[in-house]
């Protein structure tokens, strides 16, 4: 939940007119390899919704794909950070993630500039500190806030084209049918070849790999 002078923040905000509101989300806390990537999207007031937006996980690829294209198309601003495997093991996966959304609302805000008062629904229970704009924290918010559906969605399209590319260099762990997470055969690959540079080693599976070469 939001602390209680943060929550006033937006409150205030709202109630003195601010219109322009970001929606933030991220993909990939969870897999053993590759980034955490977070987007954060913008929307006109007023501009008339897409049809179709939902939660990425609710989405076929195909159909995350086309609104993909449609969301950079008609989005007043949109950033997307990859906050990479490095990262993540030097200060943990909740840090990074919350790193990679200020990074993201930032981009978003210094794209739309300082002429508009701009607030943020960021998804999940947990706000970053030092945002460049009054937010709220929306659990279940992928699901229930259009902007972050499309943040929900840039951002899964994002780290699966990533994934893909990842396995291109390191096509023995299959990481463009499983994206990293921690499948039964990416496990197998993993303990047959050890980790590439682009594993999570904080994860205590890629670890154990380490402990037993």
């Amino acid at each position: 939940m939001a602390e209680p002078a943060i929550q006033l923040a937006f409150d205030l905000a709202v109630a003195a007119g601010a219109t322009h509101i970001a929606g933030v989300d991220e993909a990939g806390r969870g897999p053993l390899a590759g980034p955490v990537v977070v987007a954060a999207v913008m929307f006109a007031p007023g501009r008339t919704p897409i049809n179709g937006l939902d939660d990425s996980k609710q989405l076929t690829a195909q159909r995350r794909d086309a609104l993909y294209a449609r969301i950079v198309e008609r989005a007043l601003a949109w950033h997307v950070v990859s906050v990479e495997a490095e990262e993540i093991d030097r200060i943990n996966i909740l840090q990074a993630t919350l790193a990679g959304m200020r990074r993201a609302l930032e981009g978003v805000v210094h794209a739309v500039g300082g002429g508009h008062a701009c607030l943020a629904r960021v998804d999940g229970n947990h706000l970053p500190r030092d945002l460049p704009c009054p937010a709220e924290a929306w659990i279940g918010g992928d699901a229930r806030d259009r902007t972050i559906m499309a943040a929900s969605i840039l951002a899964k399209v994002t780290r699966d084209r990533a994934m893909v590319v990842l396995h291109e260099q390191w096509p023995q762990y299959g990481f463009a049918a499983h994206k990293g997470y921690g499948t039964p055969a990416h496990l197998a690959a993993l303990a047959a070849h050890g980790p590439c540079p682009q594993h999570r080693r904080s994860f205590a599976p890629v670890r154990a790999t380490l402990r037993h070469p």
